[in-house]
């Protein structure tokens, strides 16, 4: 049978009101338009639910047994899509994040502490991984969503970008490129090099940088976590390459950074499956994610040249 919803609760109105001007003014609509809604209801159903009189509208008793079950029903039908909507509109529970190491400790600190004021019911875990692992794990809906370094093959997720910030050349103060009124690309030819291995969503970006400077170096060491640069490049094994979230750099070591010409960025994207949507409460944490990368790139453009 082909009926509607509207149909159903107009019956419900009339058998209640007793009439079909008192249902309109219940439901906000004409007395025409419910004596229609009535016919094509029975019509549909091929009985007669009720019986009409000039003073007053009588159910009949196949009317009477729909009018009772269809109110409970009605009422049921109800309270369940305030229940959902109640629920699409939740702002609690568990949201899993997934990033690198140096998004993890230069990004999400802020992030985490800005949810946690703003959205205390909301429990955000992090994973610290490498990148090949965040991409896999939104892949596997083991997390909610993930930050990486872009771009990405097109298409496979949702994507936004939320920051673009520069790389920069990491070496010793005493280095003679620490000297160097600007610092370009190409002055890094001929130099030994640490850099992270492919694990890291910045190393490939770097060697299509250096293969379009055209600047040819030695790679002598390939580390696994970022923080591992620092020693290597104070012990004089090599310069190196890093991205200005990595700043500060740790106190007390004699190194420096140096902006790179011509300059040359990568960019951070907030990535989620496709074709999937988030729960409230994980996008409200997408959102904050965005917000303070905004707030980053803000305060960067703020501070003095490096």
């Amino acid at each position: 049978m082909n009926y509607t919803l509207r149909q159903l609760r107009v019956f419900v109105a009339v058998a209640q009101q007793g009439s079909f001007s008192q249902a309109g003014q219940a439901i906000g609509l004409s007395q025409s338009a419910v004596s229609h809604s009535i016919k094509e209801l029975e019509a549909e159903m091929g009985i007669r639910l009720l019986d009409r009189t000039t003073r007053e509208v009588i159910l009949t008793g196949a009317g009477q047994q729909l009018a009772t079950r269809l109110e409970h029903l009605l009422e049921e039908l109800h309270t369940t899509l305030l229940d959902s909507r109640s629920f699409g509109q939740q702002r609690s529970g568990t949201v899993r994040v997934a990033a690198s190491q140096t998004i993890s400790a230069h990004l999400m600190p802020q992030c985490l502490a800005a949810s946690q004021r703003r959205y205390p019911e909301i429990k955000v875990t992090l994973r610290d991984r490498p990148q090949q692992w965040v991409v896999q794990s939104v892949r596997d809906a083991e997390v909610d969503f993930g930050i990486v370094v872009g771009p990405l093959a097109a298409g496979e997720f949702e994507s936004q970008s939320i920051l673009a910030e520069p790389f920069l050349l990491l070496c010793r103060q005493d280095d003679v490129l620490a000297q160097a009124e600007t610092v370009y690309w190409s002055m890094l030819s001929g130099r030994t090099m640490v850099l992270q291995d492919y694990a890291s969503g910045s190393r490939v970006l770097i060697d299509e940088a250096l293969k379009q400077q055209q600047v040819s170096a030695e790679i002598v060491q390939e580390i696994g976590h970022p923080t591992t640069l620092y020693p290597m490049v104070e012990a004089g094994i090599g310069i190196s390459i890093l991205p200005a979230l990595a700043l500060p750099l740790p106190a007390g070591r004699p190194l420096m950074v140096r902006r790179l010409e011509p300059e040359i960025n990568r960019t951070l994207m907030l990535i989620r499956r496709k074709n999937r949507s988030l729960s409230p409460a994980a996008e409200v944490i997408w959102q904050e994610v965005r917000q303070q990368a905004m707030l980053l790139t803000q305060q960067r453009q703020q501070m003095p040249a490096f």
